[in-house]
């Protein structure tokens, strides 16, 4: 085991898999000659050429649409966008492409392409620049959506998204990219669909994904020393959703707080919220609540951003509330 940078693991990943299969390649804004906007690619360039790590024009519609055609042709591309705010660019090549092509085309054509990228609030970039769209693609069959929390689950997933026959959303964070993590020099592999149980615990069940899991992981441990033993849970994907890891977990615990970035309206936690009360109602002793941004754009004020957005404060209130105290 060795420490490494959130953007070295995925930078590893890709570079095991290229190494090992010559018709996987990375495409993007800034990827070759600036070694990656946010330095996810570097060096790659040098050891791999023009030809499998390529430079885009601002143009996310045209170069999307490139992947999925080398996709349905046998190659394996990788699309970085700089950010998934423009993906919307893209979306109609992503859901109405990649999501489809294997059904309508009965099975004739599979998509293994992953669009990777930072998303969600990155600090103060406002509006345009700072929205959460895991439940959008979420809402597209035949999409699968990762989002990693750490180094290792980074390395593990991308390498099993890029394996994967189906198209793949990979959703990382500007604010994860220095984060640190134990990551093996050996290869291994994590199942996408598959949620981790971070701190076991048997009074309050807490999910969330992401680079929510630092706001879950210190909530918890705030809660521990008020001797309130919450158990935390990384969905790690949110298309599939590991439901029955929660539904066990909220079995034992009997009460659920889910914490999520993005808006309230069709999230990921409202649809988790949904699936417990039909397969675990008897066993809650409170009602579910769940710690989301408030029903905004996200502004450009720092005291701003503070109120709209889910935090540790926001999130022990939750606990607390679901514990009656």
């Amino acid at each position: 085991m060795r420490e490494i940078q959130f953007r070295d693991a995925l930078r590893e990943a890709m570079t095991e898999e290229m190494r090992k299969d010559e018709n996987i390649f990375l495409m993007g804004e800034e990827v070759a000659d600036y070694n990656g906007a946010y330095k996810v690619s570097q060096g790659m360039l040098d050891e791999f050429g023009t030809k499998r790590v390529i430079d885009t024009p601002i143009a996310e519609l045209g170069f999307a649409g490139v992947g999925i055609g080398a996709a349905m042709n046998g190659l394996r591309p990788i699309i970085e966008f700089m950010t998934f705010n423009f993906s919307l660019v893209a979306i109609d090549q992503i859901i109405n492409g990649a999501a489809k092509m294997l059904s309508m085309s009965g099975g004739q054509y599979n998509v293994p392409i992953v669009f990777r990228g930072p998303t969600g609030n990155a600090g103060q970039l406002s509006s345009q620049h700072s929205q959460n769209f895991e439940n959008w693609f979420a809402n597209t069959p035949g999409l699968k959506v990762v989002v990693p929390s750490n180094p290792y689950d980074a390395k593990g997933l991308l390498k099993a998204a890029i394996k994967d026959n189906d198209p793949t959303i990979f959703m990382e964070s500007e604010l994860m990219y220095g984060d640190k993590g134990l990551v093996p020099e050996e290869e291994y592999i994590l199942e996408i669909g598959k949620a981790n149980i971070v701190k076991e615990g048997k009074d309050v069940t807490l999910v969330s994904f992401g680079k929510f899991m630092k706001i879950a992981n210190e909530a918890a441990a705030d809660m521990q020393k008020e001797d309130v033993d919450v158990e935390v849970i990384d969905l790690r994907s949110v298309k599939p959703i590991d439901y029955e890891t929660i539904i066990t977990s909220v079995k034992k615990t009997n009460r659920l707080v889910l914490l999520e970035e993005t808006w309230p309206v069709a999230s990921i936690s409202s649809d988790i919220s949904h699936i417990v009360q039909r397969n675990a109602f008897d066993h809650l002793d409170a009602p579910i609540y769940r710690v989301v941004s408030k029903d905004l754009p996200l502004p450009y004020a720092p005291t701003l951003i503070e109120e709209i957005l889910p935090n540790v404060k926001k999130t022990i209130a939750a606990i607390n509330a679901v514990m009656y105290r």
